[in-house]
């Protein structure tokens, strides 16, 4: 296997016993951790209405955790941009690319990250700005081009700047839109794993050269738990359970410590729901994760990997990322 980069992707998850403050705080450890093992990037998701993450302000989040590191890339894994005014983002995003120089990500993807109703809310009852994500992603790249500069309407900070812009999928759309940009695409294999593989070779065989980039390059966000055995790790995935099936059945709770699985899990419509979102999940202790790991960045040729780590206790989080680090270290 080729070594390739590791990267997380956090949500500022909040767990039984803890408040968005605490969730921030974990999500600010997590960041120096992994900078410290020599993790390529960190990225935030953009979720609204949901009472147990703290992701929503994305691009605040971003500069708080640009902040209180040094090196790591921080970007957004993503910003729903039919939530937003391009000009807002190429704003927000210029601004935070001006503070950190080389440091910042701009992932975007095209759902609400939200219900229909609070998605409403967000985009003040215009539903279908999504059909515009393409020509939204296009506006954006002019804001941060210095061929802007004659236009009655620029982005300042932003013109100009080298921001890295990715196109984020959970199904097989935006494999077309990413390639047919040259963009590069990452792939949410860590809830909706089932169109990963055709999403990729999508995106592989549809793929434009541009002047971002000039091959396919392509990440993968999947559910990693490590631990000192792989009995500890088989454990540690029913906080995981748990998560799946308050969405699944939306009643939602805090990061629950792993234990005893929801009765709900046992109705078997939503067992074979959550069974095939774990489809791209990960546990073990470093030698199951080389193997298991190795085989699917072998199988999938990814060029690199991004993990979430759902954890309730954050020592036990911080052990998996170095676990994690340690097993591919060593292929």
């Amino acid at each position: 296997m080729t070594k390739i980069p590791l990267s997380v992707l956090e949500l500022a998850t909040v767990v039984k016993g803890g408040n968005h403050s605490s969730a921030i705080e974990s999500t600010v450890a997590v960041a120096r951790h992994v900078e410290a093992l020599g993790y390529n990037r960190i990225w935030m998701a953009e979720h609204h209405n949901m009472e147990y993450i703290a992701s929503s302000a994305t691009s605040v989040l971003i500069g708080h955790v640009a902040g209180k590191t040094n090196s790591i890339r921080v970007g957004s894994g993503g910003i729903m941009l039919p939530n937003h005014s391009p000009l807002v983002i190429a704003e927000q995003f210029g601004t935070l690319a001006s503070i950190y120089p080389g440091r910042i990500d701009l992932g975007l993807g095209r759902a609400p990250g939200t219900d229909q109703l609070t998605a409403r809310a967000l985009r003040r009852n215009n539903l279908d700005t999504s059909l515009h994500f393409p020509n939204d992603v296009k506006q954006l790249q002019t804001y941060f081009s210095k061929s802007n500069n004659t236009a009655m309407v620029r982005a300042f900070p932003g013109e100009g700047l080298d921001i890295p812009i990715w196109i984020l999928g959970s199904s097989t759309d935006s494999a077309y839109l990413a390639a047919q940009m040259g963009l590069p695409y990452t792939f949410a294999a860590h809830f909706a794993p089932t169109h990963f593989r055709q999403a990729i070779a999508i995106y592989r065989e549809h793929f434009r050269p541009s002047a971002y980039l000039d091959k396919p390059y392509v990440m993968a966000c999947v559910n990693v738990l490590g631990a000192d055995t792989d009995e500890e790790a088989s454990a540690l995935l029913s906080s995981l359970i748990a998560m799946f099936v308050g969405v699944i059945t939306n009643v939602r709770s805090p990061l629950q410590t792993p234990g005893q699985l929801p009765v709900e899990y046992n109705i078997p419509e939503v067992r074979s729901t959550i069974n095939s979102m774990l489809a791209c999940t990960f546990t073990g202790n470093s030698a199951s994760l080389r193997t298991k790991l190795s085989d699917f960045i072998d199988d999938t040729q990814i060029d690199e990997l991004m993990v979430a780590t759902y954890i309730y206790d954050n020592e036990a989080k911080l052990k998996s990322f170095s676990i994690l680090r340690d097993a591919l270290e060593s292929v």
